[in-house]
């Protein structure tokens, strides 16, 4: 046998073989590409069966918090008698704020429109306890700021703070 007959079988026996395997190859491919597939299911699943106790725990908290910034809630819980209106105020604006920063990381695990409607409502609580201070005389005491701020509170239509507990439910409901 000549060089050149041996080139020839060794280039049709790896033509032949190159040929094999790709035919293998494509018949193979779609078995191996949903394997793929299912690994990749089965691992979302597993990762959302760890995700959605944090979600729904975040969900829970945040209504907590509404419920803590509630200026009728806050009164109650902070009002004492005889407590002067910048006593009243600074521990009013420092309960929000130290329940926001404890909640603030709840953030990652909600829808971030919800995210700002809730950061919205602190902010519009805060300015709404300021802009009462600023609207009451000097000698006013923490009875006028409570009465003036729950006043403001009853001639809103729609209450702000049940319009973002009834966005974080719809929240939790697209989660199922």
């Amino acid at each position: 046998m000549n060089t050149q007959q041996i080139l020839i079988d060794v280039v049709v026996l790896f033509a032949g073989i190159f040929a094999a395997l790709t035919a293998v190859y494509y018949i193979v491919k779609s078995d191996i590409q949903r394997f793929f597939d299912l690994k990749n299911i089965e691992l979302n699943k597993e990762s959302r069966a760890h995700i959605l106790p944090l979600r729904l725990q975040a969900h829970e908290r945040l209504i907590l918090f509404i419920d803590r910034i509630n200026p009728a809630n806050l009164f109650v819980r902070l009002h004492q008698q005889g407590i002067s209106i910048a006593v009243l105020q600074a521990s009013i604006l420092n309960e929000v704020r130290s329940e926001y920063q404890h909640n603030i990381t709840q953030q990652l695990y909600i829808d971030s429109v919800t995210w700002n409607v809730v950061r919205k409502l602190k902010d519009d609580t805060i300015a709404m306890i300021n802009n009462a201070v600023q609207g009451l005389p000097a000698d006013a005491n923490g009875i006028d700021l409570s009465k003036t701020v729950l006043q403001h509170m009853a001639s809103i239509e729609e209450n702000p703070y049940d319009l973002t507990i009834e966005l974080i439910k719809k929240d939790i409901h697209r989660l199922f």
